[in-house]
C-alpha cells in the first residue's frame, strides 16, 4: 500500500535515513520506533506528501486517503465540539456540512431562483453521503467524543471554551470518525487519561484501516500493533510482532552482533599478528601480500548502536513520621459538582498510593489539597512530622527560568554540588552533550517535564505527590523512573495513566467513583491486585 524505497533524507548535517525501504501493507497495524530526533514526524510529513526525499522513493496508491494526527492544536472556535469533529472527519465532514448548507439554501426564499440546482445538487450529495455512512455519523461522532472522555454538555458547547489538550482530543476524534484508509497517528495517548486510551485501544483494533503510529505507552503498542518499524542511524528496519516481540528480538539481533564482532576481531588480530612477524621474512612474502590483499577486503563488522538511559541511583531521603497525610472531613465542590463530602483519607509512611477516577472525579483536585496548592472547602489536611513535601504537576514548568541553559539552572538550583554529579544525573534523564547548553525557552514540554522531575528527584523529598509525572516521558526515561523510583524509601500519592508506572509502582489503589458509590474507595492492596480483582485497567473501563 505504501512504500518507501531506498529513501535518503538528510538536513544540513544531520542525515535521518540512507538507502532506507520498508513497506505498509493493507490493514496492518504498526508502531513507529526511535529515539528522539531520528526522523519518526519526517515519515509521517514524507508520506503526507510534506516532505520531499532526497533519493529513493516514497509510494502511495492515487486514491487512497490518509488521516494524520499530530501533536498540534488547530484553531478552533465558534461552533459546537460535534459540528468542530465531524468538520474534519474527511470526505463525510465535508459533505455533511455541503447538506446542512444546500438545506439551509432551500429554504432561503432570495435564492429561489436557484432552487432547481440545489435541488439537484443535494440529490447528488446525499447520495454520497448516504453510500458513506453519513448518516450515522452524528451518532458515531457523540460515541467517539464520549470514548475521549468529553461529556454532553461540552459535546454541545463552543470548542473555543476548551483548553489546548481538550481541543487535541477533538483533532483526534476528526480523524478517528473519517473512514480513513490509512491513519498515521504521532504519540495518540499524550493527553489522555487511562479510561480513554483503554478505549482507543478497542477503537483501534476494530478498525479496518492501515495503522502507523508513535506512541510511549508500552502496553498500548503491545494491544495494537502487530509489527514494529524502527528508525535508527539512517536505518529503517521492520520487526514482525508487537512491541516486547521487538524489544527482544532486538536485544538478540545486538548480541548476535556483538558476537560477531568480536569472532571477527579475534580473526583480524590473528592475521595482523602473522603480517607483523613476517612482514621482514622474504619466503613468506607473497603470503604476508596475499593476507594484507584479504584484509583490507573484509566488510568489517560494526558493534550495534545501543540507546543507553543512564540509572540514577537517587539518595535516601530522611525518615519521615509513620503518619504522612490525614484528611479529615473533607469537602470540595466546584460550582454543582460535589467532588468530596466529608472525606477521611490516611496515608502512612511507605505507601504508594494511585489515584484512579474517571474525568472530573477530583484526582488532581486531592493532590492539590494534600500538597497546599488549593485549599477545601470544610475539613482538614495535616500533614505528619519531619516531612518534605515533592510536588510535580504540569504547572510546575513554569518554575523554570526560561533564559537559563538545562546545566545553569541546576547550577543555580544545587550550587554545592559538583558539574560532573549535576552531568551524570542530566543524562539519566536524556540530557546529554550539547543538550545541556540548550535555553530552556527552547525545551519541548516534554524535555521541560524531564527537567522538572530531575530537579525534584535530585534532593528527593519524602512525600511524592505526582500528577501524571509520565506524560511526554519516552519509554526508556519512563523505565528509568520507575526502576528508580521501586527503591524509593518515601512515601508516594499519584495520578498516572501509564499501566507499566500504576503496576510497577502502585502498592494502593484509591479510586474515585462519586456516581457509584457512597464515597471513594481506599483498595489496600497493589494496582495488579485491585485488576484482578474489579476486572477493569480503570473505573469504567473494563479489561
Amino acid at each position: 500500500m505504501i512504500s518507501f524505497s531506498d529513501v535518503s533524507k538528510q538536513y544540513g548535517r544531520q542525515v535521518l535515513f540512507i538507502d532506507a525501504s520498508f513497506q505498509l501493507n493493507a490493514g496492518e497495524k504498526v508502531g513507529l520506533v526511535g529515539p528522539n530526533g531520528a526522523g519518526k514526524s519526517t515519515l509521517f510529513r514524507m508520506i503526507m506528501g510534506e516532505e520531499v526525499a532526497d533519493d529513493g522513493t516514497v509510494s502511495l496508491p492515487k486514491k487512497i486517503s490518509v488521516g494524520y494526527f499530530r501533536q498540534e492544536v488547530d484553531e478552533m472556535s465558534g461552533r459546537p465540539v460535534l459540528d468542530e469533529a465531524i468538520a474534519g472527519s474527511g470526505r463525510l465532514g465535508d459533505l455533511h456540512h455541503e447538506l446542512m448548507d444546500l438545506q439551509h439554501g432551500m429554504a432561503d426564499p432570495e435564492r429561489g431562483d436557484e432552487l432547481e440546482a440545489i435541488l439537484d445538487r443535494f440529490g447528488h450529495v446525499q447520495e454520497e453521503y448516504q453510500h458513506l455512512g453519513g448518516y450515522e455519523l452524528e451518532a458515531r461522532a457523540r460515541a467517539c467524543l464520549h470514548g475521549l472522555g468529553f461529556e454532553d454538555e461540552q459535546i454541545d458547547g463552543d470548542v473555543g471554551a476548551l483548553s489546548g489538550g481538550w481541543k487535541m482530543r477533538v483533532s483526534m476524534a476528526k480523524v478517528l470518525l473519517g473512514k480513513f484508509d490509512v491513519l498515521l497517528l504521532d504519540e495518540p495517548t499524550n493527553h489522555l487519561d487511562i479510561e480513554s486510551i483503554i478505549w482507543l485501544e478497542s477503537f483501534l483494533k476494530g478498525l479496518p484501516s492501515t495503522l502507523l503510529m508513535t506512541s510511549h505507552d508500552k502496553d498500548f503498542m503491545n494491544r495494537i500493533v502487530t509489527k514494529v518499524i524502527e528508525i535508527d542511524g539512517g536505518e529503517i528496519i521492520t520487526y514482525s510482532g508487537n512491541y516486547d516481540f521487538y524489544v527482544a528480538e532486538r536485544e538478540q539481533r545486538e548480541a548476535n552482533q556483538e558476537a560477531a564482532y568480536a569472532r571477527q576481531q579475534a580473526k583480524l588480530a590473528k592475521e595482523q599478528r602473522f603480517i607483523e612477524r613476517f612482514s621482514a621474512h622474504a619466503a613468506k612474502a607473497a603470503q604476508v601480500q596475499s593476507r594484507v590483499k584479504a584484509l583490507d577486503k573484509i566488510e568489517r563488522i560494526e558493534l550495534p548502536k545501543k540507546r543507553k538511559v543512564g540509572k540514577w541511583d537517587f539518595r535516601i531521603p530522611a525518615r519521615s513520621g509513620d503518619d504522612v497525610a490525614m484528611l479529615s472531613g473533607l469537602s470540595k465542590r466546584y460550582g454543582k459538582r460535589v467532588l468530596y463530602d466529608s472525606f477521611d483519607f490516611h496515608v502512612r509512611r511507605g505507601e504508594r498510593w494511585c489515584v484512579m477516577g474517571k474525568n472530573g472525579t477530583g484526582k488532581s483536585t486531592l493532590l492539590k489539597m494534600v500538597a497546599g496548592v488549593v485549599e477545601p472547602d470544610a475539613g482538614t489536611v495535616r500533614l505528619g512530622a519531619s516531612l518534605k513535601v515533592g510536588y510535580f504537576s504540569q504547572q510546575a514548568l513554569d518554575l523554570l527560568d526560561p533564559e537559563l541553559t538545562v546545566q545553569e539552572q541546576f547550577q543555580q538550583d544545587f550550587p554545592m554540588e559538583g558539574i560532573g554529579v549535576i552531568r551524570n544525573l542530566l543524562g539519566a534523564f536524556q540530557f546529554s552533550g550539547d543538550e545541556v547548553d540548550k535555553k530552556i525557552r527552547s525545551l519541548s514540554g516534554g524535555e521541560k517535564s524531564r527537567l522538572v522531575m530531575a530537579r525534584m528527584l535530585f534532593d528527593p523529598p519524602n512525600f511524592l505527590v505526582l500528577d501524571e509525572p509520565t506524560n511526554h516521558l519516552d519509554l526508556a526515561t519512563k523505565e528509568m523512573l520507575i526502576e528508580a523510583l521501586k527503591d524509593f524509601e518515601g512515601t508516594m500519592l499519584f495520578v498516572s495513566h501509564d499501566r507499566t508506572f500504576l503496576r510497577g509502582l502502585g502498592s494502593r489503589v484509591l479510586e474515585l467513583a462519586p456516581d457509584e458509590h457512597e464515597g471513594p474507595l481506599a483498595y489496600q492492596g497493589s494496582y495488579i491486585e485491585y485488576v484482578e480483582a474489579t476486572g477493569r485497567e480503570a473505573p469504567g473501563a473494563h479489561s
